[in-house]
Parts: structure tokens; C-alpha cells; sequence
């Protein structure tokens, strides 16, 4: 059957009849004994504004946690705004001030609410607990309902999904649990050519695990809704069977141990909803993917941890190796489409938050599980990638500005999608920040001082700066900034101890003082990209769907230029102006101006494969001891890359001994 026929209606199991129609019909490219019965369940959806009735009673957690995190960073906030007051107004706050003053608070808010949630999860850890919000039994006992593992895709590799499935398969079957788990895989690719190479190297790979899993394959004429409306069509359509489903990404992989445990805590509570797990960062080649995984790797855990322990069973999902409860989903978790067009209308694009938020307003629990093992992802080879893929994000999380207001988000899902929007518009908040303080120092070297107030007095008024007060405010900042990264290293020195690792102290600290150097660099760049993509989103440019690219390395210089040209641009200027108006000004706004005027070097330099000193200086334990998934996901993939890869042609071999004759 040709892949690009219009077929209606669910389809018979793989090498069986086509099955009988759905309630409703469907429109597939793909053939159709690729897939089973059709098992429909209804999905409607949600209604913002309304309350629905909850399934479970109202959860009344502690508030201990929640309280110290938000109460805490509004005390530390409090603190800074009073002693940069106290810098600033000298003699008298003038309207400039004031907004930098403001605006420097703001920034300085976000920040002490991820070093106190960071400080807050790392206690647990390093007394030794794990900081998961629902009880995670092993892998040994009984699987009763059944789960389907879901791979939406658009435009991925088939050689390295096919191998990825392979790999979860075996493990499955090492633990005598395939018979619980089929394998569904969603594409959303377009175009004929494409649809057609990819149904057929997952027809094959279909052929090849028949004996030992169930997997199928569908691929959406219409990709309405994206990825939500992929998972939506397959709920519809299939989710009936299954009590639970697993969602992972293009580049996710996950351990049969870990896939077992989740079902299995999702049989032992029947009140949880979804349990999102904590993925390690894995198979980085580039030095920025090896930055990244270090970076997660160690600074994650307490930060993961933070947010389990004060979110509770009201916590989020970031839209892949999580595993979910489809009666829970299929009743409260259907996206409406908004109002207006995109940006901020149309289909939900960061559907993750707003489902889990869904999800909790019907008493439904949304769990964090940072202790299991097992659960990866792999970053893009390039901070180029990094930005596209962020432009998307920004734009998602800021639609979401929308739905804040609205009678039926429960409170604790208004956090979460403050916290969203606001980890894209902070970065807007600092930059303004920075373009006021240049102005006030312009100021200061051009206007001369004004000894009297229009008051009557006999005596001037000597403009001072403490700069006691200053040099304090500066300390405190960096301290606040630094924290999360003294306490990953914290429990990396730990680790390294109990493990007996040659060498291993000295690595984790070598590796943090390299990260933070990058870091400090990237964080100008990305201020940049950001503040950009929320102007781009506020003004009603709507960021598209594009593929990811997901491996390859080696950006051409000329490219990164090119890219980043904009942003040297603003940092020669910023460095001109700065020292024009005093030296020491350009000292304390080196951090920033360093990393625009080299962010395109930056970016070329760090889409290299990583150098043999870096890779050990960044090496994460997954890197130094890789997991049994990850040794099979890879083995498996150059298995089937090399089975679906076109025989060469017979003549270049000759032509080949031509040439060497």
C-alpha cells in the first residue's frame, strides 16, 4: 500500500485484516495493519474558567517547605532592595534610580527562589534520603494493567529510534515484563518521501521485535495540535487499553528497571496521576553537550530535589519520561484551542505545565521521582540548536500568561506557570537592568552634582557612596548566584568520597570552575536570545515547528558569525561606552560584554567535539560507567542504521581498485 494514501478509520494489528472503524474517523498516511484495534476513549476538552469535581479529596501536604522557599526569598529580596536603596539614594532617589532599583530586584527575586529551592533539596540528599513524592517499589513484583511506551516523532532518525526501542525491548524482556508493555510509534513527519522511508524502517523494526513486543506505527496526515495533538489522537483512538502510558522524546531513552518501577507505583497509588522522573543528560559529544551534562549532572539533583520537596504531589511535568494515568488524562488534561491567533492563540504549545496543572485541579497527584535511575536525554550539539529550541519554549511558556487568570487554574498551577513564563522574561528584567545602570553611570560623569536641595540650608549636601555598602551588595549577590553551584559540588565531593573515585575531588572541582567560566559566558548570549524572543512573542511573531537536529558537530566558524553578529555588535558598543565613561565600569561589566563580543567564537568553539581533557574534566559517572540502556541503545542503533542504509552500488568497488591500481 502506498504510504500516502488517505486512510480512514483505526486499522487491524500488524499482518492481520484492517480492524473495524473508530466512532469517529481518522485520517492516516500510514498503512493501517500497522496498527491494533481501535480501543476509543473520549477526550474532551477542558474548560479554563471552570471548576470542575475533583476525583480525589483535597490534598492538605505540609506547607512548611513551600513556606520557607517563597517567604525566605522574599526576606532575601527584601534585604537586597533595602542596602541597594541605601547605594543608590545618597542624597535623593531620582525617577531613574528608582526603576533600576526595581528592576534590579526583580532580577535578584528569581534568583534567591532557585538558590533556596536548590538549598532547600539539597538537605535531603546530603543526610543521605532521596526527595521522591511517591513511594517507588522495585522492579521484581507483578505487573497487572497494561502500558503503552509512546515515541511522537517529526523528522527523527528511524536508525536511532528503531535502536532505542531494541534496546528497551531487551531489557524488557531480561525482566520478563515485555508482555506488560507495547511500543506506539506517532510520527507527525511531513512530506511523501520521508513518510515513506520512515514507515518502512519501522515496519521493519515492527517485523523484527514481533516475537518479543507489540510495536506500532502511525503517521498523522494533519499534524493538528503538534505534539499534544499527536498524544490527544492516540489517546482517542487507542488509550482505552492501556491503564498508563509512557511518553518519551527523540532523544530519551529509558531502562526496563525504571519503566517497571513506574508502573508499578502507579499500581500501588491509584491516586497518582502522573510521576515525572528526573532524566540524566547522556551521549554528549560536543563541548557544549559536555558542559550541559556536568551541569546537570551535578548542580540537578539538589535542584530536582528542591522542587519535589516543596511542589509535593502538585508538580510538573516537562512533557516526556513521565508515565500517566490515561483514564486521568483522557478526562481532565484536553487542550481547547485559545482564542486568537499565535502567538498566544491557537493550539497550547508548552502543553506539559498546563496538563499537569489539569491534572491537580481534580485532585489528581503529579509526583517527581528524582531517586530513579534509568531515565536519560541528550541536549543539542550546539548553542545555535539551544536558541532555536529555546525560541519555541519562550513562546509556549509566555502563551501561558494568558490562562493565569482564569477561575479554574488552582493556585499551585498558577505558580508553576509563573515560574514558566517568568524564566524567559527575567531575562528581558535583566537586560533593562543593565541598560539603566549605563545610563545612571553616563549620568553620573555628565551632570555635575547638585549641593543643595530646594530646600533652604546652610550647610551642602555631599553626594558619598558607601562604598562599604556596595562592595557588601556585590558579595551577597555572588554568594546567592554561586550557592546552587557550592552545593552541587557539595554532593559531587560526597559521591566521590563514598565511591573511592582516583582522582575523583579534584575532577569535580576542576569541572565546576570550567562550567561556571562557560556559564558565565553563555549567560550574556542567552539574556540576549531571550529578551529577543519575548519582544518577538509580544509583538505576535509565532516561533513555527521545526525539526530538532540532534546529533552532528563541527559548526563552521563563518555560521556562528553570522549568527551572533548582532550580538558582538551590542557588546563593542557596550565595551566602547563603558570605557569612555570610566574604566572601572568596564571592569565590573566585563562578565557581560566578554560574552557578547566572543559569542560568536564561543558558539563555533563549543559545537567541537570535545577535546580528550575536557571530556575528563566534565565527565559525569554515566560517562565514566555508561548504564546497560544506554550501552545497548547504542549498539543497537549502529545495528539498525547499518540494515536500513541503501546497499553501495557494485561498481565502486572497482572503480575504487581502478583507482588504487
Amino acid at each position: 500500500m502506498i504510504a500516502d494514501d488517505i486512510v480512514t478509520g483505526a486499522a487491524g494489528a500488524s499482518g492481520s485484516p484492517a480492524a473495524p472503524r473508530s466512532p469517529r474517523p481518522y485520517l492516516d498516511a500510514s498503512n493501517p495493519t500497522l496498527l491494533p484495534e481501535s480501543s476509543s476513549l473520549e477526550m474532551p476538552d477542558q474548560d479554563f474558567s471552570a471548576r470542575p469535581a475533583r476525583e480525589w479529596a483535597k490534598r492538605r501536604g505540609s506547607s512548611i517547605p513551600r513556606t520557607a522557599v517563597f517567604l525566605g526569598a522574599a526576606l532575601m529580596t527584601a534585604a537586597f532592595a533595602h542596602e541597594l536603596y541605601g547605594v543608590l539614594a545618597f542624597v535623593q532617589m531620582t525617577p531613574i534610580q528608582f526603576l533600576f532599583l526595581v528592576l534590579s530586584t526583580l532580577t535578584f527575586a528569581w534568583i534567591s527562589v532557585g538558590t533556596l529551592s536548590a538549598a532547600l533539596g539539597f538537605l535531603p540528599l546530603f543526610a543521605g534520603e532521596n526527595a521522591d513524592t511517591i513511594a517507588i517499589p522495585d522492579a521484581d513484583g507483578p505487573l497487572e494493567g497494561r502500558t503503552a511506551l509512546l515515541f511522537p516523532v517529526y523528522h527523527e532518525d528511524p536508525a536511532s529510534i528503531s535502536g532505542t526501542i531494541s534496546a528497551i525491548v531487551e531489557e524488557l524482556v531480561s525482566l520478563g515484563k515485555a508482555d506488560s508493555f507495547d511500543i506506539y510509534i506517532l510520527s507527525d513527519t511531513r512530506g511523501a518521501e520521508a513518510g515513506i522511508a520512515e514507515e518502512a524502517a519501522y515496519a521493519e523494526l515492527a517485523k523484527a521485535q514481533v516475537s518479543l513486543c507489540k510495536i506500532y506505527y502511525r503517521r498523522r496526515i494533519e499534524n493538528t495540535g503538534r505534539k499534544a495533538g499527536n498524544i490527544k489522537d492516540w489517546v482517542e483512538r487507542f488509550g482505552g487499553a492501556y491503564e498508563t502510558f509512557v511518553i518519551l522524546d527523540g532523544d530519551s531513552v529509558m531502562s526496563g528497571v525504571a519503566l517497571v518501577r513506574l508502573a508499578r507505583a502507579m499500581e500501588a497509588d491509584p491516586s497518582a496521576g502522573l510521576i515525572q522522573t528526573v532524566p540524566k543528560l547522556i551521549g554528549g559529544r560536543t563541548l557544549l553537550q559536555k558542559l550541559m551534562q556536568f551541569a546537570a549532572n551535578v548542580y540537578g539533583p539538589a535542584a530536582a530535589a528542591g522542587m519535589a520537596f516543596w511542589s509535593k504531589d502538585q508538580g510538573n511535568y516537562w512533557g516526556h519520561n513521565a508515565i500517566i494515568r490515561t483514564h486521568a488524562f483522557a478526562s481532565a488534561a484536553g487542550l481547547p484551542h485559545l482564542p486568537g491567533p499565535p502567538p498566544f492563540g491557537g493550539h497550547i504549545l508548552s502543553h506539559d505545565f498546563v496538563e499537569a496543572m489539569l491534572l491537580q485541579r481534580v485532585g489528581w497527584g503529579v509526583h517527581m521521582a528524582p531517586s530513579i535511575e534509568g531515565s536519560y536525554e541528550s541536549m543539542p550539539p550546539a548553542l545555535t540548536d539551544l536558541i532555536v529550541r529555546d525560541r519555541r519554549w519562550s513562546q509556549g511558556n509566555l502563551q501561558h500568561l494568558g490562562l493565569m487568570g482564569r477561575r479554574g487554574v488552582p493556585a499551585m498551577g498558577r505558580v508553576h506557570l509563573f515560574m514558566g513564563a517568568l524564566a524567559y522574561i527575567v531575562s528581558a528584567i535583566w537586560a533593562a537592568s543593565l541598560v539603566v545602570g549605563l545610563v545612571l553611570a553616563l549620568q553620573g560623569q555628565q551632570l555635575l552634582p547638585s549641593y543643595f536641595t530646594d530646600a533652604k540650608t546652610l550647610f551642602p549636601i555631599w553626594p558619598v557612596i558607601d562604598p562599604g555598602a556596595a562592595m557588601r551588595l556585590f558579595l551577597a549577590t555572588m554568594a546567592v548566584v554561586l550557592l546552587p553551584k557550592a552545593l552541587g559540588l557539595a554532593l559531587e565531593l560526597k559521591r566521590a568520597q563514598q565511591a573511592r573515585e582516583l582522582f575523583g575531588m579534584p575532577r569535580a572541582v576542576a569541572g565546576v570552575v570550567t562550567e561556571t567560566f562557560y556559564s558565565m559566558l553563555f549567560a550574556p548570549i542567552m539574556m540576549m536570545t531571550q529578551t529577543a524572543s519575548v519582544m518577538q512573542v509580544f509583538l505576535g511573531l509565532d516561533s513555527g515547528w521545526k525539526a530538532q537536529r540532534r546529533d552532528g558537530a563541527g559548526m563552521e566558524l563563518r555560521d556562528a558569525m553570522q549568527f551572533h553578529w548582532q550580538h558582538m555588535l551590542v557588546g563593542v558598543i557596550v565595551t566602547i561606552v563603558c570605557w569612555e565613561t570610566s574604566p572601572g565600569l568596564l571592569v565590573w561589566m566585563a562578565p557581560v560584554v566578554l560574552g557578547l563580543v566572543l559569542s560568536g567564537p564561543i558558539n563555533w568553539l563549543t559545537s567541537q567535539n570535545a577535546g580528550p581533557a575536557m571530556s575528563v574534566i566534565l565527565s559525569t559517572p554515566v560517562d565514566r560507567s555508561p548504564s546497560s540502556i544506554e550501552i545497548r541503545a547504542r549498539r543497537h542503533t549502529q545495528n539498525w542504521r547499518e540494515r536500513l542504509s541503501p546497499p553501495a552500488s557494485p561498481v565502486e568497488p572497482q572503480r575504487e581498485l581502478a583507482t588504487a591500481a
